[in-house]
């Protein structure tokens, strides 16, 4: 064999690897697509209100004073978070001094980790200033709250709902009683302890001929 030539002055230098062929790159896999072929929704955003400023809430506070703890605003939905004393005479104002003269819904949370437990919400509209605000009070478990009938006619069904649904009772309310559920169903499913399997096993075995939950 013939010996390998040297360069001048030194060793033979070794034979450099063949450069590599830079590899493509591989696509990540695209998300799933969400039911219907659209990208799944974004998460909400956290609640984040922002105070709500201008004739009616300047009123609002001038009427009632510190009975009102704030006048904010959230996605364009006004609201006053008042004292419970005081959520009758604010309806009351609304109503007769605003033009809110429709009550459009009453309801409640369920926070049973608070002291008062739970928050009401009165929802009101004017048909004049085509506009809504909310009225929110915090009561304990076992207040009655008086009945906002002599208002608001239609309070009558909505109060009915939250008790049937919360167990709240209205003081002075002309006929407090269920009104979606029997009268001997047994709890409130709205309250956070009532499991929806668990909803009066009795009567749905006895009326219903299964068992609660199927």
């Amino acid at each position: 064999m013939a010996d390998e030539q040297k360069p001048e002055g030194g060793a033979a230098e070794p034979a450099k690897p063949p450069a590599e062929t830079p590899k493509a790159a591989v696509p990540k896999p695209a998300a799933a697509p969400h039911a219907g072929g659209h990208a799944p929704p974004k998460p909400p955003a956290p609640m984040a209100s922002t105070p709500w400023d201008g004739e009616l809430p300047s009123q609002l506070k001038e009427n009632f004073g510190d009975q009102i703890t704030e006048c904010a605003t959230y996605l364009g939905q006004n609201f006053v978070v008042a004292k419970s004393d005081a959520v009758l005479p604010i309806l009351e104002f609304l109503k007769l001094e605003a033009n809110f003269d429709y009550l459009v819904d009453i309801t409640a949370v369920d926070y049973p980790n608070r002291a008062e437990r739970f928050e009401l919400f009165y929802i009101l509209y004017s048909f004049e200033r085509n506009e809504r605000v909310r009225v929110k009070a915090m009561i304990a478990d076992g207040t009655q709250p008086p009945t906002a009938v002599n208002i608001h006619a239609g309070a009558n069904w909505l109060e009915r709902e939250v008790f049937d649904m919360f167990g709240i009772q209205f003081a002075g309310h002309p006929d407090m009683r269920r009104i979606l559920l029997p009268e001997e169903w047994e709890g409130f499913p709205l309250r956070k302890e009532m499991s929806i399997v668990q909803q009066d096993d009795r009567w749905v075995r006895e009326n219903l001929g299964i068992e609660s939950g199927q």
